[in-house]
């Protein structure tokens, strides 16, 4: 049973994105509307095969499409009105499936709504979503069984539930292992002050239950994830007068992480990967986060177990230089960046400075140790 305050978190919530919102242009703030980088083609075309109303309906804080789709079965946690689900629908295809789960019952019926229409608008035979109104804490008692999906993929949700290490739990708890939960959320540069967390408005707006950055890898690594991987970040900006003095010196980012659900793994080898540009609007280069970025046809040094990790890495990723072998010491210095808020200021940086190329990429690649 919910705590009181948390059950009144839950219908609050509920009200914001059935009742106060009927469109994205309704928000108070940009946390939900942040662009987290360049949107390859194929996606920009999956996007314009969604409905209009399905589309006004979007209310997340980048677009958080994860690689190599096809055939997956993918778990979209707090899916909203549907948009990212019919674009992944696209990207799976027939033998995939995408299942979008959802709190706000007026959300998930915008969404079940355009099923036939997505479904012809694609030429599928028979429809590969499906919507279920429940809680993303509450996985099982929607029927969802263990070990189940190949990718847990969230949108700016996991802020807006007060029992997020339940959330992490749940969605550990029904990934295959290795697989992974690719989600965008909203994190903090401190510890909220009750003022902000009581805050209907900052609540709605993704804000007011956001999570202390440093926390998430304490929770993830507690409940059996690998240690968080960042793979992009955005500052977010209050352009409301009042939101800003309740918010005081408390900054806020947008940030796009990968969790894989671990294996037990033996010793520590080093691989030397090449990249063959397989994966789909990836040709040119593949970025894993923001410290690794393969580029086609060329080598990169990582440890064996971060190599299997990667998507699909026995079609996409191959060992070269004679595969794997057992890496004692390093002697390189890391520049692993986990701070997001470090991330979002470097980008910042690097966009005032750089042109982006064709690939959406700039500058220099950071690689770990």
């Amino acid at each position: 049973v919910a705590a009181p305050h948390d059950a009144e978190i839950r219908k609050d919530v509920q009200t914001y994105y059935g009742q106060v919102l009927k469109k994205s242009a309704d928000l108070q703030t940009n946390a939900c509307v942040t662009t987290a980088r360049p949107v390859p083609k194929h996606i920009r075309e999956a996007l314009q095969n969604v409905h209009e109303e399905v589309a006004l309906r979007y209310y997340g804080c980048g677009l958080v499409i994860p690689e190599h789709l096809e055939n997956c079965w993918i778990l979209d946690l707090g899916s909203g009105g549907g948009r990212d689900c019919y674009v992944l629908s696209q990207l799976v295809g027939e033998k995939g499936h995408v299942t979008g789960i959802d709190m706000t019952k007026g959300q998930v019926e915008v969404a079940e709504k355009y099923l036939d229409y997505h479904m012809e608008k694609y030429g599928f035979q028979a429809s590969n979503v499906t919507f279920i109104h429940g809680y993303i804490e509450k996985l099982g008692e929607a029927g969802i069984k263990n070990e189940s999906y190949d990718i847990n993929r969230s949108n700016c949700v996991i802020n807006l539930v007060p029992d997020k290490q339940q959330v992490l739990q749940e969605a550990y708890r029904v990934l295959k292992v290795r697989r992974r939960l690719y989600f965008s959320d909203v994190y903090t540069s401190l510890e909220l002050p009750e003022e902000i967390r009581t805050h209907k408005v900052l609540w709605g707006e993704c804000l007011g239950g956001a999570l202390y950055w440093k926390e998430l890898a304490i929770l993830a690594q507690k409940i059996g994830f690998c240690p968080p991987r960042l793979v992009t970040a955005n500052l977010i900006t209050i352009q409301n007068k009042e939101l800003e003095r309740v918010i005081g010196d408390c900054r806020f980012v947008s940030a796009t992480f990968r969790l894989f659900k671990c294996s037990k793994t033996g010793p520590t080898k080093r691989c030397q990967v090449i990249y063959n540009g397989g994966i789909t609007g990836h040709e040119k280069e593949l970025m894993f986060d923001a410290n690794f970025t393969f580029k086609v046809n060329k080598t990169t040094s990582m440890t064996a177990g971060l190599f299997l990790l990667l998507p699909l890495q026995e079609n996409c990723l191959n060992p070269g230089g004679g595969g794997c072998s057992e890496l004692r010491s390093c002697h390189c210095t890391p520049d692993i960046i986990t701070d997001p808020f470090k991330l979002a200021e470097e980008s910042d940086s690097m966009k005032s400075r750089c042109v982006p190329d064709a690939a959406g990429g700039c500058c220099g690649t950071k690689k770990s140790c």
